[in-house]
């Protein structure tokens, strides 16, 4: 081999080497591309992993609310500390999973986050978690 074939090798083998280095950033620019944006889904779906959960749990944080509301005024005393404290420790657990509840009353019906009722007794509670609806309120609309 003459010096001009080596070097034409020698040429060849650093442009392939140069273009193999390239594809391989190119690569791990897209991995870790991928990497942030599969990290991003799976804290999305952390978000909400406890949905259905929670949504099982909602009745029972509403029946708290209508038992404080069926004790015999003589009696809240004693019985409502009680019931009080366990529905502040169940807000409470909701609240550190995002949860929060949707606030209706002086407020501007809003189709996303209300559903419209009209009996007194099928009002209730809506809840978000993160920002979500989670379970709409029902509201008494008037015109």
């Amino acid at each position: 081999m003459d010096t001009q074939e080596i070097q034409k090798k020698l040429e060849n083998a650093e442009k392939q080497a140069q273009e193999y280095l390239a594809g391989w950033q190119r690569a791990r620019a897209d991995f870790l591309n991928y990497k942030k944006e599969e990290m991003e889904r799976i804290g999305e779906f952390l978000k909400y992993a406890n949905e259905e959960f929670i949504l099982k749990l909602l009745p029972i944080l509403d029946n708290f609310t209508e038992a404080e509301k069926s004790i015999p005024e003589e009696k809240k005393d004693n019985y409502l500390k009680g019931i009080a404290q366990i529905k502040k420790q169940f807000e409470d657990f909701l609240k550190a999973q995002g949860v929060e509840e949707i606030k209706t009353a002086g407020e501007k019906f809003d189709l996303n986050f209300m559903e419209a009722v009209e009996k007194e007794e099928e009002e209730r509670k809506g809840y978000k978690m993160n920002g979500r609806l989670l379970r709409p309120a029902k509201v008494r609309v008037t015109k």
